[in-house]
């Protein structure tokens, strides 16, 4: 059992808690040691300030076509924090619009009327494919899972001096049809990874299969904690606190306890 401590990235709109991460851009190295290498995802901790760019990301092909070998896609999640009142965010483009069009209202900064806003609240989920265009609002806190990747195309940055990637950006737009934005069902499951929410009231465990590949290993983020530990046959048992956003990874053979009432997010690579 590792607690993993978060690299912080500050960001013209809010900034980024990288927590577990073996990204070279954010690499958690006793992490990665301690997973054996390479791990599939990337969860972070994003607050936003201010509107974050339009943009979106490649899937798994257009990140090794658009960027070389050894780059992967991102498709990725979020789990609401924290949001203001009347907090919303852009999840899509309204049907009907070709990339020619698309091309134009970015030129002539009138793309605003092509997005499809959303509005969230506290304990909302919101699954963003790669090739999906999205944008975080001002005013929100939520936890992502990702691929490990750092591919972003920025459409559009509502004016901020900042590089924008518009022939990037709208090669690898996708209109698959979208989950609908709704409270977090308490288990999730796609290509990449797995979510469950697991409420303690009093004690629950957990053995981590065994397994020989990085991806292996599991991650339980705190959502929330009331005087709640966690022990693990590996460490004799010794208990430690356990705090809301701490992140803890947990390796293959390794059985962990949790004692007290909390809420818990368990992520599984795939």
């Amino acid at each position: 059992m590792l607690k993993l401590n978060y690299i912080r990235s500050d960001k013209v709109w809010g900034y980024e808690l990288w927590l577990a991460s073996t990204h070279p851009n954010g690499m958690q190295k006793d992490f990665y040691d301690a997973c054996g290498g390479d791990y599939p995802l990337l969860i972070k901790i994003i607050q936003a300030n201010d509107s974050l760019s339009i943009q979106v990301h490649p899937d798994d092909d257009f990140a090794v076509k658009l960027e070389g070998k050894g780059n992967r896609g991102k498709t990725e999640c979020w789990y609401i924090l924290d949001a203001e009142k009347d907090a919303k965010l852009v999840y899509g483009i309204k049907s009907g619009y070709s990339k020619d069009v698309l091309a134009t209202a970015i030129k002539e900064k009138t793309l605003e009327n092509y997005l499809e806003m959303v509005s969230v609240k506290k304990g909302d989920f919101v699954f963003i494919p790669s090739g999906t265009v999205h944008a975080i609002g001002k005013g929100i806190r939520l936890m992502e899972v990702q691929q490990s990747c750092d591919l972003t195309y920025r459409l559009y940055d509502w004016g901020r001096d900042r590089e924008v990637h518009i022939e990037k950006g709208l090669a690898v737009i996708k209109s698959d049809e979208m989950i609908p934005v709704a409270p977090f069902p308490g288990n999730f499951d796609c290509k990449y990874f797995n979510l469950k929410e697991i409420n303690i009231e009093d004690k629950w465990s957990m053995a981590c299969p065994k397994g020989t590949q990085p991806k292996d290993t599991r991650l339980l983020y705190i959502i929330s904690s009331d005087n709640a530990t966690i022990s693990s046959n590996l460490t004799n048992h010794n208990k430690v606190a356990i705090n809301a956003e701490e992140i803890f990874a947990i390796f293959p053979g390794e059985k962990v306890s949790v004692s007290g009432k909390a809420t818990i997010m368990q992520i599984i690579a795939k």
